[in-house]
């Protein structure tokens, strides 16, 4: 009996495996619908292995923004920063659906000095790239790294005017209302490649709760030639979907960087 439950315990290990190894961000907000004029949510925020729990270190806040049902821009109040999480209120006294992001634009990339390849700092931007440079250096490589992460909040009735792409990167604009999931039920989904649709991209879903589960419950799917997924919840909760586009490197570790993205938002799944 003993050998048995060893044998079932190392299965499970086995099978989480590859989420142990993945360190996932994420933002979490307290709720996505709410009711009434005047509300708050809070919003945790984190870079783990586990879904959604604190175990790793925070993410970052000093990027986040916020957008308003009107297309205005909010603020986010109360930062605060621990060992294992950020956190921060969004005041929400709009009516319908607002955005929280966080996204960070950097470059990736390598130069030659005194006949050595150097890296590019960590932090580089398009900005920031002739400073991080240094005098003499040549053979300068770079590529882009775009990241996405965004939750989407309604007060009242669900809107829609805030979802036009911005053309950088990898987006989502929603066929079914990401305010307005229900389990049993298959909601659409739409990525954007640099404002055109990214046919054959990578898509995971992953429900909350991977502690406490002995399979990762991940559903893997691919992007039609639109641009387009289906999704079909099995439980309510909360869900982890991520889209990447991640270059290797031609001629190896040795060859130049190849442009990254990737898009990351946390959807709640309601009882129907």
């Amino acid at each position: 009996m003993k050998a048995r439950f060893l044998i079932a315990g190392a299965l499970a290990a086995l099978s989480l495996s590859g989420a142990a190894q993945a360190h996932r961000q994420w933002m979490m907000p307290s709720s996505t619908v709410l009711s009434g004029t005047d509300s708050w949510v809070t919003v945790d925020a984190a870079i783990s292995n586990d879904l959604f729990y604190f175990e790793h270190f925070p993410m970052a806040t000093d990027h986040v923004a916020v957008t308003q049902p009107d297309g205005s821009t909010g603020k986010i109040e109360n930062a605060a920063k621990g060992r294992y999480r950020s956190t921060f209120d969004v005041h929400l006294t709009q009516p319908g659906t607002y955005r929280i992001a966080n996204v960070m634009n950097g470059l990736m990339g390598s130069y030659m000095l005194n006949g050595k390849r150097e890296r590019l700092p960590r932090g580089t931007t398009k900005d920031t790239l002739a400073k991080a440079i240094p005098a003499g250096a040549t053979d300068v490589q770079t590529a882009e790294s775009i990241t996405r992460n965004e939750v989407f909040v309604t007060l009242g009735g669900p809107t829609s005017n805030l979802f036009k792409p911005t053309g950088e990167g990898i987006e989502m604009v929603p066929v079914t209302h990401p305010n307005d999931l229900v389990s049993g039920e298959s909601a659409g989904f739409q990525f954007l490649l640099d404002g055109k649709p990214a046919s054959g991209l990578k898509v995971t879903v992953i429900p909350g709760g991977i502690r406490y589960r002995d399979s990762l419950g991940q559903m893997d799917l691919t992007t039609d030639a639109d641009g387009k997924v289906s999704v079909a919840w099995p439980q309510p909760g909360m869900y982890w979907m991520n889209a990447s586009l991640a270059g290797e490197r031609e001629d190896g570790p040795a060859g130049p960087p190849q442009r990254r993205a990737s898009y990351i938002t946390t959807l709640e799944v309601l009882a129907p």
